[in-house]
């Protein structure tokens, strides 16, 4: 192939972009690409078993380290493999460029082998998705597709045929300048004052922060400081708002503990701050809300809105304490510490109680372990299920820790091809990965990526054979439970076929050795722990209908379960309330 061909000239335009790898599985259409990869000095092809996993990978770095990432796929059903990462790192705002090779430019419309028409199938999870035609379309349409990414944080998708990528480049040297960190979003003055008006007519205030509040910590501290609010948080604002936080009452949702939900719906006036959280019927419907976001067409797609204001949450509040008045009683958060302290100590028991002979092994107990062994700067990946649960309730955050999640897509089997992408990125970080049995058994190829990759992932997984979240909704609705278990399967002895270094937990005395032991391993480990299908989580707030369901489907199941550290923070909390 040509050095000055197409595919040599887009993958120049990445390297010159700081792109320094490539998720992806190679074929066909994409192989020019491929090939000028490896030709090309500072960028590495990242072998994955599925392109899925490609682009949740890709979706990883991009979440962590703020840049582009990049992931790609030969055509047709290498194509549609991306479509499932490209999603939830769209949805999660993580700013990658996926390369979609296409089958000859001759045969698009003639039913060819593999066609698929992947400049429509990717319209809706992305920002930018357009074919390149002809090479005098390069490298224009490469910046065009990396700026959006950076600029609207989410997909790009650049369509290219194979036998254009094999073409001569007619445009050699032609660079952009890009713009890789977004400005402050500074809210308008009118705004600032009407939101101050609000919070200073309401004698109780309840913040509610989600993932923007990321960089602002000090300022949310200091409001909830100047009027005495106690603060809820969203799982996404889980690990930005939740430590060293005085005025923490929990989680809201489907996940929610402590007592954020009776702060939000007792409050005169709740502000929510950087968060999309769906779930409206966790939001009160019939109180005053504020709203404050950097993206103005999230305000009000969950509830009523009475003060919109448009701005990151960091400059917002900047603006806002000068106007805003001290609110003198602190009996509102006093009231909702105690709520939260009681809530937390009332299920502490289902994760302390006789732990060292409850088989299978309480899940909770395993994840507090984790949390307590791993290190002050690890970044965890977690599946989504009830992962995403032990995650949410037992993972402390710290300010340096990252907890990365399929949050709102809320698809399975992410949690090893994004440990796949964090490692990738972060070679020397300790990098961990909450696998249900069911997410790593629907993307288990990714075993032989780590290995391949010699990426020293740890790799937990939470062995139910179960797929006990999809258990949990049938029982709320009444249903007996069906389709939901399966076989026992040795994860162990598959990862220790593939090469990697394995344990295998079936009692909870062996527990903590186990996990100590992978941490310290420099390579990549799995570690299979045979965990009790049984352990369930109910939202903190369930309506009589879901009661009736769980009466109808089961006469007795193990509910709640603990809560971790989360208790310590909780008491500590306590000891700010003033004595009389």
């Amino acid at each position: 192939m040509a050095r000055n061909s197409v595919a040599t000239q887009l993958v120049d335009v990445l390297v010159a972009a700081g792109v320094q790898r490539v998720f992806g599985l190679v074929g066909d259409s994409l192989n020019p690409f491929v090939d000028a990869i490896r030709r090309t000095s500072g960028i590495e092809w990242v072998h994955c078993h599925n392109e899925e996993s490609a682009a949740f990978a890709a979706g990883a770095e991009a979440l962590l380290t703020g840049r582009l990432a990049v992931c790609a796929a030969s055509c047709g059903p290498g194509n549609t493999h991306l479509i499932q990462g490209l999603y939830d790192a769209h949805r999660n705002g993580a700013p990658v460029l996926a390369i979609a090779s296409h089958i000859p430019s001759r045969e698009i419309g003639t039913g060819f082998f593999q066609e698929t028409h992947p400049e429509r199938l990717f319209v809706e999870c992305s920002h930018f998705c357009e074919m390149v035609s002809i090479a005098d379309q390069m490298p224009r349409l490469s910046y065009i597709a990396m700026q959006t990414a950076l600029g609207r944080r989410g997909v790009s998708v650049l369509v290219v045929p194979g036998d254009v990528l094999q073409g001569e480049a007619e445009h050699r040297g032609w660079r952009s300048d890009l713009v890789a960190e977004a400005a402050v979003a500074v809210p308008p003055a009118a705004q600032v004052d009407r939101l101050a008006e609000a919070i200073n007519d309401a004698d109780t205030v309840t913040l509610f922060a989600g993932s923007g509040v990321r960089g602002a910590h000090a300022q949310v501290m200091a409001l909830a400081e100047r009027i005495n609010s106690p603060i809820g948080h969203a799982l996404g604002g889980k690990e930005w708002i939740q430590f060293d936080n005085p005025y923490d009452v929990g989680m809201t949702g489907l996940l929610g503990y402590g007592a954020a939900y009776e702060a939000m719906h007792e409050a005169d006036l709740l502000l929510m701050l950087g968060t999309d959280f769906p779930y409206d019927n966790f939001l009160p419907q019939d109180g005053r809300i504020a709203q404050v976001d950097r993206d103005p067409s999230r305000i009000g797609r969950r509830a009523a809105i009475d003060i919109a204001v448009h701005g990151d949450v960091a400059a917002t509040i900047d603006a806002l304490l000068p106007v805003v008045q001290r609110k003198p009683s602190r009996a509102f958060l006093d009231d909702m510490l105690r709520r939260n302290a009681a809530s937390l100590e009332h299920v502490v028991d289902a994760y302390t109680h006789d732990i060292e002979h409850h088989t299978p092994i309480h899940p909770e107990y395993v994840a507090a372990l984790l949390d307590d062994i791993a290190d002050d700067d690890a970044v965890f990946t977690v599946d989504t299920g009830m992962c995403n649960v032990w995650a949410a309730r037992y993972l402390s955050p710290n300010g340096r820790r990252r907890i990365i999640g399929s949050w709102r897509h809320g698809t399975m089997a992410n949690a090893l091809p994004h440990a796949i992408g964090a490692q990738s990125a972060f070679p020397s970080r300790q990098v961990i990965s909450l696998s249900g049995d069911g997410g790593l058994a629907m993307l288990m190829g990714e075993l032989l990526t780590v290995w391949r990759h010699r990426l020293p992932v740890k790799i937990v997984v939470f062995n139910n054979s179960s797929l006990g979240m999809v258990k949990l909704e049938m029982l709320v609705d009444g249903l007996p439970d069906y389709g939901t278990d399966h076989e026992p399967v040795d994860y162990a002895a598959i990862a220790a076929a593939v090469g990697l270094k394995s344990i295998r937990v079936t009692d909870p005395a062996n527990v903590r050795a186990a996990l100590e032991q992978a941490c310290a391993e420099p390579g990549p480990v799995l570690v299979d722990v045979v965990t009790d299908p049984n352990a369930l989580s109910l939202p903190p707030k369930i309506d009589a209908a879901q009661v009736k369901g769980f009466a109808l489907a089961a006469g007795k199941i193990v509910l709640g379960g603990g809560v971790g550290r989360m208790v310590d923070l909780a008491r500590s909390n306590l000891r700010n309330i003033p004595r009389p």
